[in-house]
This record gives structure tokens, C-alpha cells and sequence, in this order.
């Protein structure tokens, strides 16, 4: 795929908190599988459909530009299955995405079962590292083995 000539205007989009979990993500959304994610509203309220961004690995590396698609304002709890398994995580299950992204905002210090968070959906624009790319099905078997980090 084509490098956008804009990509070093692009703001970097990275996913996760360790190198290990951002990798993880990466390789979900390369190998198209991860299409939602979410974030505490207070690091986040000023996303857009439209808004591009370089998605990077778990090392700052640019891997793919990413385009917003839609953006949903919820509270934690009113997450719904169908918006849980978007994000292409373990075994799609609302449960799953519950015990993980309470143990992630937890770590950030934001969780609350009733805390704000903006659900985002978007779509891969364009591929920059193809090496990466190559071994996303790699990541995407661990991840429905039950093999994550």
C-alpha cells in the first residue's frame, strides 16, 4: 500500500501501555480483526470522524495510518457486547473486554464502573511496515488461543 505523504503532520497513535500490549494491538487492527477501542474520556475528548493518525508498535514505530470513523460518549458500564468484540480482543466476549479494560484503566488510575469513556471505531487507511504486517496472524492466533500479555 502507499505511504501518505503527510504521515510526519500525522499525530501518533499508539495502543496500550507496555511495548508487549502495544504490539498485541497492532498486530489485531493490522491483521483487521481490531476496528474499536476506547479510552477514559479524560484523556480523551477531543477525537472526530475523519481524524487520521500513524498507528505505532509497542516500539514508537509507525505501522499503519488510521482514519476515525465514528466516536461514542459512554459510561463504562453501558458497554455493549457488539462494541466489545470491535475491538477484536481474547475471545470477543463482553466479559472479556470488562475484566481487561478494568484492569487497564485501573493501572491508569481512572477506572470506576461508572466512569465516562469514548468508544471509538476506525478503519486502516494504509499499511507502512509491511515486516509487521507479515506477522500479524501470528499475534491474531496467540490472541484466540488465550496466549496474551
Amino acid at each position: 500500500m502507499s505511504v501518505s505523504p503527510d504521515i510526519d503532520t500525522l499525530p501518533r497513535w499508539p495502543f496500550g501501555d507496555s511495548p508487549e500490549l502495544g504490539d498485541r494491538l497492532a498486530a489485531l487492527i493490522v491483521a483487521g480483526v481490531k476496528t474499536g477501542t476506547c479510552c477514559a474520556k479524560a484523556h480523551n475528548e477531543w477525537s472526530h470522524p475523519g481524524e487520521r493518525g500513524v498507528l505505532v508498535d509497542g516500539s514508537a514505530r509507525p505501522v499503519a495510518i488510521l482514519e476515525t470513523e465514528t466516536v461514542t460518549h459512554l459510561r463504562f458500564h453501558e458497554m455493549t457486547q457488539e462494541m466489545a468484540a470491535l475491538e477484536g480482543e481474547g475471545d470477543l466476549s463482553l466479559q472479556y473486554w470488562q475484566d481487561a479494560h478494568k484492569d487497564y484503566f485501573t493501572r491508569e488510575g481512572t477506572f470506576a464502573e461508572d466512569m465516562e469513556v469514548v468508544f471509538e471505531t476506525f478503519r486502516v487507511i494504509s499499511i507502512l511496515n509491511d515486516d509487521f504486517a507479515a506477522k500479524a496472524g501470528e499475534h491474531l492466533a496467540r490472541e484466540r488461543a488465550g496466549d496474551t500479555v
